[in-house]
């Protein structure tokens, strides 16, 4: 599923990034990579996403979560 399908206060696991190689290269330095464990934070009404990856909070647009695939984490 898409990241910003996802649910306000779950967790999720990254399964692939399909974006161009220099944005894709940028989140992988802010180390959103295929693997990672994300939580979403918080929703906003225009699809910017808050989440917290690896003790860090980040706003995401809807043209960036629409093209990250995850799942929903094992608890």
């Amino acid at each position: 599923m898409k990241l910003s399908d996802g649910e306000i206060e779950k967790s999720y696991t990254v399964d692939e990034v399909r974006l161009p190689l220099a944005l894709e290269r940028r989140l992988e330095a802010l180390g959103i990579l295929p693997g990672t464990q994300l939580h979403i934070l918080n929703k906003k009404s225009r699809g910017t996403l808050i989440i917290f990856v690896r003790g860090t909070r980040f706003a995401v647009g809807r043209g960036i979560t629409e093209n990250i695939l995850v799942e929903e984490a094992a608890q």
